[in-house]
């Protein structure tokens, strides 16, 4: 028998993650608790949601599941620019990223495992097209550089735009 997978918590928008929560037979306000969690605070493990019951937080872990993508390659260039080279779940990679501006902060996303063009200057665009990106895998890449962004002590950085890449 298939083993069946924890659903993504960053695949959920307010009211899927309020439908999850109810169908657990929780209130409706937990989904803003877990949404501060994750988006305000950066949380991504259960147990350290700390207003949430102990036995609450314990069965978010065995139901459910924060899938973030494993940085294989963070690099920043001499005009400030950064980009993150990320491994999904599946072992698929894709790039995020960061262009710096006096005026704004522009983040490029994935949306795609690969592409159908074949620009030169894209490593994604030479894997050729593979799949689209769930809700969650593409809500990480902003996660994922907003925290990185954020603990640099340059930390006028920040994301104003998000432009999303293999459209």
């Amino acid at each position: 028998m298939p083993v069946e997978s924890k659903p993504n918590l960053l695949d959920l928008d307010r009211k899927g993650l309020e439908g999850f929560f109810l169908a657990r037979g929780e209130k409706v306000f937990r989904a803003s608790q877990v949404m501060k969690w994750i988006y305000e605070r950066g949380v991504t493990d259960f147990a350290d949601m700390t207003n949430l019951s102990k036995a609450l937080r314990s069965g978010l872990s065995d139901s459910a599941s924060i899938q973030l993508p494993e940085v294989v390659a963070d690099q920043l260039s001499s005009d400030g620019s950064r980009k993150w080279l990320l491994r999904l779940e599946d072992g698929n990679c894709i790039e995020t990223v960061f262009i710096p501006e006096a005026e704004r902060g522009t983040l490029c996303v994935s949306s795609q495992v690969g592409c159908v063009l074949n620009c030169s200057f894209c490593s994604t665009a030479q894997q050729g097209f593979n799949r689209n990106l769930s809700t969650g895998e593409i809500i990480a890449q902003v996660w994922v550089a907003a925290r990185a962004l954020g603990s640099r002590a340059d930390s006028n950085r920040v994301i104003s735009n998000v432009v999303m890449m293999g459209m």
